[in-house]
Parts: C-alpha cells; sequence; structure tokens
C-alpha cells in the first residue's frame, strides 16, 4: 500500500505561483506512476497532470496550458506539481494520486491523498 500526503497549498493572488508536494510512504515509490487531480466546489473531479514511473508526462492541456510542470524525485518518495501563472479558475482541492499504470482517468489510479486547499483571488 501507498499512502500520500500532499502540502503546499494556500492563498494566492492571480498570476502568482505555488509548488504542491506530495510525499508517498513505503518503498516501492518509484515504480508507481503518479498523478495531481482537482476538484473545485460543485464540480467533478479533474485530471491535471501525470508522470510515469522513469518521467513520461501528461497533461490537461485544455486547464493548464503549459503553466503547470509535474516532476518528481524518487530518493525523495515525493512528487511535485509547480503551477505558475495562476487564474482563480484554478481555485480547487488538489490531490495527488498513484498507480501501477499510467493514465488521466480517476478509475486508473488506486491510491489518494487528502488533498490540499489552492484558492487564487482575483
Amino acid at each position: 500500500q501507498v499512502q500520500l500526503v500532499e502540502s503546499g497549498g494556500g492563498l494566492v493572488q492571480a498570476g502568482g505561483s505555488l509548488r504542491l508536494s506530495c510525499a508517498a510512504s513505503g518503498r516501492t515509490f518509484s515504480s508507481y506512476a503518479m498523478g495531481w487531480f482537482r476538484q473545485a466546489p460543485g464540480k467533478e473531479r479533474e485530471f491535471v497532470a501525470a508522470i510515469s514511473e522513469r518521467g513520461y508526462t501528461i497533461y490537461n492541456v485544455d486547464s493548464v496550458k503549459g503553466r503547470f510542470t509535474i516532476s518528481r524525485d524518487n530518493a525523495k518518495n515525493t512528487v511535485y506539481l509547480q503551477m505558475n501563472s495562476l487564474k482563480p479558475e484554478d481555485t480547487a482541492v488538489y490531490y495527488c494520486a498513484a498507480s501501477n499504470r499510467m493514465g488521466a482517468g480517476k478509475r486508473v489510479y488506486d491510491y489518494w491523498g487528502q488533498g490540499t486547499q489552492v484558492t487564487v483571488s482575483s
């Protein structure tokens, strides 16, 4: 099993940046694909980005359009989401997730963190 803990959320003005972190427990972190999702009030949980065990990345191009970057540090059992040029519509709870396979669908992921709130003011 994998336990995930997100951190780094907070309140930021539009145009600002935040870096989210997701620390994973367990000795097999490097064998998991990792994803970031977000959920705004009243909306479905939305895919943001994912990274494979070897560093291949995919993004929800429509929503992040080059503003967000996902990365991982297997030595630290941590995956990151660097978010730049933040917009009020990026306001959501951000979740990280782990899976044995790469993908953009929620059902691909077996393990989820509790989420971290990101609020972008206009």
